[in-house]
């Protein structure tokens, strides 16, 4: 799984720079596995703005899973286009908002680390805001993320 995860990294790293005007990071089971935690990563979650998910969705056309529906659209929404990719798919989420029950929310990351993978510097929320975000989704495989990440050394200090 490091290496497929790897690879899609080396083949969309590049034009996530090129392509996209505002910051992003990965998200998800991919930046957990980045950061330590032992998960399994089935795509490559990538939060955008809304500009540059429709960006993203123009320069990939041809890469577009037009037949993918994202899962709890009752809980999230964003300017969302999934991508095939060799290794595993990648899903942009633009302007991403969490429903908790509150009403609609951003999703924002208030702290990002770069990590080297590929040769390349990838953006990851720190392992704080990683938890953070996790625990708000409050999904059982968020939750499950969440506690292997504060898991990690100083990670239950934060």
């Amino acid at each position: 799984m490091r290496d497929a995860l790897e690879q899609v990294i080396a083949e969309a790293v590049p034009e996530l720079h090129r392509h996209c005007r505002d910051p992003w990071q990965l998200i998800g089971s991919a930046a957990a596995c980045l950061a330590g935690a032992e998960v399994s990563v089935a795509d490559l979650d990538v939060l955008t703005s809304a500009a540059d998910a429709t960006r993203l969705a123009q320069a990939w056309r041809d890469r577009l899973d037009t037949a993918y529906e994202p899962a709890a659209a009752e809980r999230f929404r964003s300017t969302f286009a999934r991508f095939r990719f060799d290794a595993m798919p990648v899903e942009a989420m633009g302007a991403l908002e969490l429903n908790d029950g509150y009403g609609w929310e951003p999703v924002t990351v208030n702290e990002v680390l770069l990590v080297r993978v590929a040769g390349l510097d990838v953006p990851i929320p720190s392992v704080p805001e990683q938890i953070r975000i996790l625990e708000r989704f409050g999904r059982p495989k968020d939750l499950h993320r969440a506690a292997l990440l504060r898991a990690l050394d100083g990670a239950g200090a934060a």
